[in-house]
């Protein structure tokens, strides 16, 4: 049988919470005899207490759980998540905690089981659907639970997150102040998991993704306000949040008669495949096709698009704080971040005539 705490407090004729305080909290003792126990651990060849039952103790995992997609590789590929993460990591790293990374899988019994099991301290949602069941389990776990989108608030979430809305409604009023009428909009997950296309016979308000919804409802209020009726506007379906996506779908604005003056996006990225587009057409972005995207990640600025700014860093350090540290009150954990239109080269008036 291996050494134990009580093998040690033998040993050296000491109790065993003595022995145990010199790994869980070392203020206790003097420099002396903690240096002591610890010789005294690694002669015996005791390799330390065991992290789950400590963490039973105590009440507390260590960890934060992260809520992802089923695409795990979207943490590590897309440029905005990965700057979130990256403030989720600073806070725990802070508080001497670690990040879990859990997918949802398809399988709606076994993504429930996923986060029923999670040995977690509270939850971060992010790019989550908020019908998907799973979210109902991590409710009855009574956890922290931070969410990017404002509908589960009301359930006693936290929220960390912009006015997704209002920031795309500067956006439309930008590109209508530019006098553009014919415009299409690329989004992932307008028909989710479908391949890319354009949708017709829709309204923004049947848009069932929280974030692609209100973006795209932000872009109509102020296109409409702006003279452009949604009717004139044509909605593009991404089939995902990716480069190559957003260029499979500009095709769909590009390749017509009636050519697209202005593409707006859901995203940076899928704004960078919509360049990508134009540079393999010929076309050249602010004079004859305008392209706007959202978030402003670092390949923004180096391309010179137009899009919203919004922090990302800061975004996830803040909801890292707020479940490890969580208020008393849930609603003091609203966080409604600034957002700001950040224009470019990639806007400009419309052309009087398609090139």
């Amino acid at each position: 049988m291996g050494a134990t705490l009580q093998t040690i407090a033998d040993e050296l004729n000491i109790s065993r919470s003595t022995v145990s305080n010199a790994y869980s909290r070392p203020d206790q003792l003097s420099p002396e005899l903690r240096s002591r126990i610890l010789e005294t651990a690694e002669r015996l060849g005791y390799p330390g207490p065991n992290p789950s039952a400590r963490s039973l103790r105590r009440g507390k995992a260590g960890a934060i759980g992260v809520v992802l997609t089923s695409d795990l590789s979207m943490a590590f590929s897309d440029p905005y998540a990965v700057a979130y993460l990256r403030g989720l990591a600073q806070a725990a790293e802070q508080r001497e905690a670690s990040l879990l990374l859990i997918t949802i899988p398809s399988d709606e019994d076994a993504a429930i089981r996923t986060v029923r099991s999670a040995a977690v301290d509270g939850f971060c949602v992010y790019c989550v659907a908020h019908w998907h069941p799973a979210l109902d389990v991590i409710r009855t776990r009574g956890l922290p639970m931070v969410v990017n989108d404002r509908p589960a608030i009301e359930t006693g979430a936290m929220f960390v997150g912009i006015d997704e809305r209002e920031a795309s409604r500067k956006v439309g009023e930008h590109i209508a102040n530019l006098g553009h009428e014919r415009i299409a909009i690329v989004a992932d997950s307008v028909r989710y998991q479908q391949p890319a296309g354009v949708v017709t016979g829709v309204t923004p308000e049947d848009l069932r993704y929280y974030v692609t919804g209100e973006r795209v409802r932000g872009f109509r209020d102020a296109l409409e306000k702006g003279g452009v009726p949604w009717e004139k506007i044509t909605l593009i379906n991404a089939a995902e949040n990716a480069r190559t996506a957003g260029a499979d779908a500009a095709a769909f604005a590009l390749d017509r008669r009636d050519r697209a003056t202005a593409i707006l996006t859901g995203s940076d990225v899928l704004a960078l495949g919509v360049l990508d587009a134009l540079a393999v057409r010929g076309l050249q972005p602010g004079r004859d096709v305008s392209v706007t995207g959202f978030d402003d990640i670092p390949e923004a600025a180096a391309a010179g698009l137009t899009t919203i700014h919004q922090a990302s860093v800061e975004r996830g350090r803040l909801a890292g704080e707020l479940l490890l540290d969580p208020p008393e009150d849930p609603r003091q954990g609203n966080h409604v971040l600034p957002t700001e239109l950040v224009v470019r080269a990639t806007t400009g008036p419309a052309p009087t005539t398609t090139h």
